[in-house]
C-alpha cells in the first residue's frame, strides 16, 4: 500500500495546489471585482487591493503551476503579514481574531514551496530534464551502501 501512495503523491500533490491556487483565485476576484457577494477593494489603496492582486495573480501561477515555488512564497508572505497586520490584534489565537483562513493559506503555500508543485504543472513544459538518478535507499537516517 506504501508504494501505491508514494506513486500517486506528485497526482496529490498537484491536486491540491489546483485547489489552494483556484481558492486564493477566488479570494482575489472577490475582493478585486466584488464577485461572489464580496465588495471590490478601492484600486491602489494600501494594503487591501496589492493584497488582491497578489492573491489573483499568485493563485493563478500557482494553479497552473507556473513559477509555482516564488508564488506560493509571496502568496504564504502575503498571507502571514495579514495575519499579523490584521487579524492577530483581535486576539492571540486565529480561532478567536478570524485569522484561519490567512493562517491556511499561508502554511498550504509554505508547504507549496517545500515540496514542489506535484504533477499536472505547466512548468513541466518548459523545463527539460534529465532523468533523476535513482536516489539511494535510506534506513533509519543513513544511506544504505551497496554491494
Amino acid at each position: 500500500m506504501y508504494t501505491r501512495l508514494q506513486q500517486a503523491q506528485p497526482y496529490a500533490l498537484g491536486l491540491f495546489r489546483i485547489v489552494t491556487g483556484l481558492l486564493f483565485v477566488c479570494h482575489g476576484a472577490s475582493s478585486l471585482f466584488g464577485y461572489f457577494g464580496k465588495e471590490a477593494v478601492s484600486g491602489g489603496t494600501w494594503p487591501g487591493w496589492y493584497a488582491a492582486v497578489i492573491e489573483l495573480v499568485g493563485g493563478a501561477l500557482i494553479m497552473l503551476g507556473l513559477g509555482t515555488r516564488v508564488a506560493a512564497l509571496i502568496s504564504s508572505g502575503s498571507m502571514a503579514y495579514a495575519y499579523f497586520t490584521v487579524h492577530q490584534e483581535n486576539g492571540l489565537f486565529p480561532i478567536e481574531n478570524g485569522g484561519e483562513l490567512s493562517v491556511m493559506f499561508c502554511w498550504a503555500f509554505l508547504l507549496i514551496v517545500f515540496t514542489g508543485p506535484g504533477a499536472l504543472a505547466l512548468d513541466q513544459l518548459f523545463t527539460s530534464r534529465a532523468p533523476a538518478e535513482e536516489a539511494p535507499e535510506v534506513r533509519d537516517g543513513r544511506e544504505a551502501v551497496s554491494a
